[in-house]
């Protein structure tokens, strides 16, 4: 909790990431426009077009976000996100803090699976990874900002990757054009105070 209370540092982002699925849904029959006074009708039947990961890269303090979509969410493709973050986002940072979840394919080993070793040596010396506590995944940010495209796009029937990664681009646009930060309440000693089994206790011995 103790990185979300830092002060902005270009050279120390502090950058949440987290995966989602999206079933895509093709349109089996043409929806009807909207009217004045009536929402538009989708019918309900639908057909199945295969399922897509999306990564979400949320920086809080800067409002940035960056969504990629990939067919598979794989040890792989975590790993070129994790290149695509060093080398093409912060160049320029001596390390990133990168919050993420408890999930297999979240380590270090992911980018020795998918680059050689100076390479992935390389990308791992720029990344310093904290994870959130089981069943505490809430405390990434980026679940928030999901939360977000969950309810502006992705919550949507949306038929292909095209279409899909369209949407999510020009909700990414506007959100980062306003600089769309998330008013995080849980300070460090909210934290202590409700996850007590997650914190050491330390006795004084002068008794």
């Amino acid at each position: 909790m103790e990185l979300y209370e830092k002060d902005y540092d270009p050279y120390h982002p502090v950058v949440c990431l987290d995966e989602k699925s999206k079933q895509l849904h093709l349109e089996v029959r043409e929806s009807q426009g909207v009217k004045p006074g009536q929402v538009q009708r989708i019918d309900y039947e639908y057909s199945r077009n295969g399922t897509v990961n999306i990564f979400v890269i949320f920086e809080p303090l800067a409002g940035f976000r960056h969504l990629i979509v990939t067919q598979r969410r794989t040890a792989q493709d975590y790993a070129r996100v994790l290149q695509w973050l060093v080398d093409q986002c912060y160049p320029e940072a001596e390390w990133i803090e990168l919050v993420q979840d408890n999930l297999n394919i979240h380590c270090l080993a992911s980018l020795y699976a998918t680059f050689p070793p100076a390479q992935a040596r390389r990308i791992a010396r720029k990344l310093r990874f904290t994870y959130t506590p089981k069943h505490a995944s809430w405390l990434n940010m980026a679940e928030i900002e999901l939360s977000v495209f969950e309810r502006n796009c992705l919550g949507r029937r949306i038929g292909d990757v095209n279409c899909l990664e369209a949407q999510v681009a020009a909700l990414e646009a506007e959100r980062n054009k306003c600089g769309a930060k998330v008013n995080w309440q849980f300070t460090n000693v909210k934290a202590r105070e409700k996850l007590q089994r997650l914190y050491p206790i330390y006795q004084s011995n002068l008794d």
